[in-house]
């Protein structure tokens, strides 16, 4: 029986009160379905993880066959299949959060079609890694949107490097796409690709008694909640719209993004951790009335992952500068730091580096540093 039929019976037995109890009914159902539809997009993308493979007819050995072979994901070129351990020729490939991922090798390609909202903003957050050369390249794209990463720096030793990339939707469908550029002796070497996510996002809230945006660092990109080694943010040069909304990274090198489930953070549920030295710094511009004083506050510790030593971050607020000093035994901790300046413009510019480099106690090869968190200018 129809839902129409049902619906005409109803209303013919018992008169038009029923009527209105459904269609009262049915618009609370729409405002209910229309307000799930409308949550924030926060996951990974349809196989995401690769851990959904190939048919054994579409795979030969580790490499690829045919163009729709993937699931969810269309390829180019050679793309191999990866799953997690000693490969032939001696590799060995840590692949952290699941079991499968995928190599790109040279000029291959995959991407996929996502439906989004055009004019908004997204991020990727996505596990990448060289596997063969020093200056191995990943160019990510959304659209006509793209941006080479450069992955010959590993920041961890455990396969877990992970970055993250924003951009605007420029129409509703959006073609997301990972590209290796390369061009090597080995036709397969190129980098390890692997859990992709995508993560919209919501304009920033007009901060209470703080001029400085997101200070808590609240608000980033999407965080895999199995397995994290933090996400590393691109310098502003490769990445023209900041997956840190209200934040600049203006460096050489990237931050990372990390979160209180995985570090210790020294408030809330996110911080940065400065990872590359003077060569990773993180800005932000407020607005300020000329010659009146304001104070800056902020937080400095380390995130409980083996980080040590002498750690000095340096900070500076127009013309004013403090070098703020944390001794770490990489266990937890932080201290609380403060800076009066005078603006001396309608603007200023906050700035915060470390000034040396770190690598973990037992783990040379991973990079690490000083965190910060807990951003704020008052008017003083």
């Amino acid at each position: 029986m129809s839902l129409f039929f049902l619906y005409s019976i109803i209303q013919i037995k018992m008169g038009l009160s029923i009527h209105c109890f459904l269609v009262v009914f049915f618009l609370i159902s729409s405002n209910f379905t229309s307000s799930v539809n409308a949550a924030i997009l926060d996951e990974l993308l349809p196989n995401g993880n690769f851990e959904e493979g190939p048919k054994p007819s579409n795979i030969k050995h580790t490499i690829i066959k045919g163009k729709y072979s993937l699931p969810k994901w269309v390829k180019k070129g050679l793309v191999e299949y990866i799953s997690r351990g000693h490969q032939p020729g001696g590799f060995f490939f840590a692949v952290p959060r699941g079991v499968h991922a995928v190599r790109l090798g040279n000029d291959a390609s995959i991407y996929q079609y996502v439906k989004l909202v055009k004019g908004s903003f997204y991020s990727l957050t996505f596990s990448a890694t060289r596997t063969c050369a020093l200056d191995e390249v990943l160019t990510v794209s959304a659209n006509k949107v793209s941006a080479d990463l450069p992955i010959q720096t590993l920041y961890s030793s455990n396969g877990g490097d992970t970055y993250a990339w924003a951009f605007q939707a420029t129409s509703d469908i959006v073609r997301v796409g990972f590209h290796n550029p390369g061009v090597e002796e080995d036709p397969a070497c190129g980098p390890l690709l692997d859990s992709i996510a995508i993560k919209e996002m919501s304009p920033l809230p007009k901060p209470k008694g703080n001029l400085v945006k997101n200070g808590d660092f609240e608000i980033g990109p999407h965080v895999f909640k199995n397995f994290s080694t933090g996400v590393l943010l691109l310098p502003h040069s490769m990445d023209s719209i900041s997956p840190l909304p209200g934040w600049i990274i203006e460096s050489l090198k990237p931050v990372k993004y990390i979160d209180s489930k995985h570090f210790s953070v020294p408030s809330g549920f996110a911080a940065i951790e400065l990872v590359g030295g003077r060569e990773s710094a993180i800005a932000q511009i407020i607005r300020t009335i000329p010659n009146k004083f304001y104070l800056l506050t902020f937080k400095i510790g380390d995130a409980e992952n083996g980080c040590h030593g002498s750690m000095l971050v340096e900070a500076y607020a127009g013309l004013e500068n403090v070098k703020a000093k944390y001794e770490s035994t990489g266990n937890g901790g932080f201290t609380s730091v403060g800076l009066k300046f005078k603006a001396t413009s309608n603007r200023t510019r906050l700035t915060f580096w470390s000034s040396y480099y770190h690598t973990k106690l037992d783990d040379v090869t991973h990079m690490c540093g000083p965190v910060l968190d807990d951003v704020r200018v008052v008017p003083f």
